[in-house]
């Protein structure tokens, strides 16, 4: 570097990429004009050396998910640059910002920086590149809250209203449409007053950014309560002005005639047996001010694949994030040096996953807690079958050892050889709401690890079922130390029917607003198997027990519910318990038998 500029501290980043520049040659710049812009994005004007960059949104993994720099450094710059161009246009377009002279800042506001989100969306099946984006977000964690934010809190759909819908879709044969709302958060005012940085990278021809500041009048990307804002204000305008009616179980489904209408945060699924009146309502919104996105009918989710088989079935699947998970583990392609057999089962039947704290340390070879994630992801979205191997791989992220690099390895070995699988949502009419619960009493128990508390606690796992359609699933280790298989059993059913009450409820309501949901009787029933004859006395008897009567009001929740005739509890045999493959690892003759008859393959 020039001594002028190398003797200087802090460094001012600006006068030093000029020095750098101007030491190049004009015939030299022109071939590495990438670079040049690389470099512009690495030192935004007014910043110095010693400043780190700005965190605006969550850290990710994702080649396609980066920061400005990060962008301008790849192939596609032009395209980002684009991109830019394009966001600050809309923004400007739509009035959500005014331009202003510092002098005009009140002495007792900050002036937030702003910070690029650059991504790039591929096709859910091809997996090309079919747009680029630029999001404009504000640096969130300089704001304060009580000045300009209070509550951050946003609902959105819990997949088991998702999966519930889903499966109406399949029952009756509906009508589905997909919605975007394009800028979805600056579509809403915001909630007080912000003021931000001119963003670098693009040019606002006549303002100055050492000079001028953006004064915010709608809801920015970034900020803590951005998604708070935006769905307090897209409801509103749902209700007031389209004339949906808001679920009282969960707030984001809605109903109008007879479509039903579930939101996740900006992306909408629209359900019901009349097209013409889903193409009016989307009429409507649009006659709402609300600047939306036609994806079509419903075909992907939340990463979700969603196929609409001649039959009548849904199949759920996740291709692309399995190739993703094989992609990180090196095993997506097959050559003489990478050729893994594929595994029947997605854990080690004979082996038991525990702390192995004697055992040598994870070698790194690939990122331990982005798998993690992914699988959580994958398991949650349509692969009930890999619950338990991911979960109990997942409890050693803090300092995974060998043997659970290798579980992990198993699992994608399994899941390679049943890349286009998921869960098959074929209805059963004749059916309503089950609900299947299995316990391992201190399953997880291991004498070399006596050490560690969580060896002696028990796992449960549940499975409900709608119209023979698997709606939600959980593998959990039991929070509290159960003593007894009865116990465990019973706390398994309790923490199941947690989930199943609401459940209940949003069927009631389902029915209260004039949709078919198979019951004929005023109430909505359900039927819960359990194949513990202990959990089972506890649950339908109010006896005093001195063994059991430390099983307080937080287990004892839905006793009211059975003494109603609201849930009535049954005997099954432990063949047909469908949550067995939720609570242990099994042999493939009798996982391929209950995956079978839960997600259909």
């Amino acid at each position: 570097l020039p001594p002028k500029i190398a003797d200087k501290a802090p460094v001012p980043r600006q006068p030093l990429l000029q020095a750098m520049i101007a030491e190049i040659s004009e015939s030299t710049k022109e071939e590495i004009k990438g670079e040049l812009l690389c470099l512009e994005a690495l030192f935004p004007a007014g910043s110095t050396l010693e400043q780190e960059p700005l965190q605006a949104f969550k850290a990710t993994t994702d080649p396609d998910t980066m920061y400005m720099h990060e962008a301008m450094c790849e192939p596609d710059r032009r395209e980002f640059k684009q991109a830019m161009q394009k966001e600050i246009n809309d923004q400007l377009g739509n009035k959500n910002f005014s331009i202003i002279h510092k002098s005009e800042v009140p002495d007792d506001e900050i002036i937030v920086p702003a910070v690029w989100q650059m991504k790039r969306k591929r096709d859910i099946k091809t997996r090309k590149v079919k747009k680029w984006k630029a999001r404009l977000n504000v640096d969130g964690s300089r704001m304060i809250k009580g000045k300009h934010f209070d509550q951050t809190y946003a609902p959105v759909a819990s997949w088991n209203s998702i999966r519930l819908l889903l499966t109406m879709v399949a029952v009756n044969g509906w009508y589905t449409k997909q919605i975007d709302y394009v800028l979805a958060f600056p579509q809403a005012p915001i909630a007080g007053k912000v003021y931000m940085r001119i963003p670098g990278g693009i040019e606002i021809p006549g303002y100055d950014s050492k000079e001028y500041v953006l004064k915010l009048h709608k809801n920015v990307y970034g900020q803590p309560d951005a998604g708070r804002v935006w769905n307090k204000y897209l409801i509103k305008k749902l209700v007031n002005e389209v004339g949906f009616t808001q679920s009282k179980v969960d707030e984001c489904i809605l109903y109008k005639g007879s479509t039903m209408y579930c939101l996740y945060t900006d992306d909408t699924i629209l359900a019901g047996p009349d097209q013409d009146e889903i193409n009016q309502i989307i009429k409507d919104i649009q006659k709402a001010k609300l600047n939306i996105t036609l994806e079509g009918d419903l075909s992907d989710f939340l990463g979700v694949n969603i196929n609409r088989m001649d039959d009548g079935t849904i199949h759920l699947t996740q291709p692309h994030l399995i190739d993703q998970i094989l992609k990180d583990l090196n095993m997506n392609q097959d050559s003489e040096k990478n050729t893994v057999s594929p595994k029947e089962t997605p854990a080690s039947s004979s082996k038991l996953i525990s702390g192995h704290t004697d055992s040598e340390d994870f070698n790194n070879s690939f990122n331990y807690r982005s798998i993690i994630g992914k699988l959580n992801y994958l398991e949650r979205g349509s692969r009930s079958n890999i619950s338990y191997a991911t979960h109990q791989c997942a409890r050693f992220t803090s300092r995974p050892k060998k043997e659970h690099g290798e579980a992990i390895r198993w699992l994608a070995r399994y899941l390679k050889g049943t890349r286009d699988k998921g869960t098959i949502l074929r209805p059963q009419k004749d059916k309503g709401l089950e609900v299947y619960v299995d316990a391992d009493f201190a399953g997880n128990y291991d004498k070399k690890e006596t050490h560690d508390p969580d060896t002696a606690r028990s796992r449960h796992g549940y499975i409900i079922m709608f119209k023979g359609c698997p709606v939600t699933w959980k593998s959990q280790l039991q929070t509290e130390i159960c003593l007894s298989t009865t116990e465990s059993e019973y706390t398994g059913l309790s923490y199941a029917l947690r989930e199943v009450i609401p459940m209940m409820q949003l069927l009631k309501e389902f029915k209260e607003m004039g949709f078919d949901v198979g019951d004929t009787s005023p109430k909505v029933h359900c039927k819960v198997f359990e194949d513990n004859s202990g959990a089972l006395e506890i649950a339908k008897n109010h006896k005093y027990r001195p063994r059991t009567k430390h099983l307080n009001v937080k287990l004892h929740h839905f006793r009211d519910y059975v003494v109603k005739g609201f849930i009535s509890i049954h005997k099954i045999d432990t063949k047909e318990q469908l949550a067995d493959y939720l609570t242990k690892a099994l042999n493939k003759d009798t996982l391929v038998y209950l995956r079978k008859k839960t997600i259909g393959w």
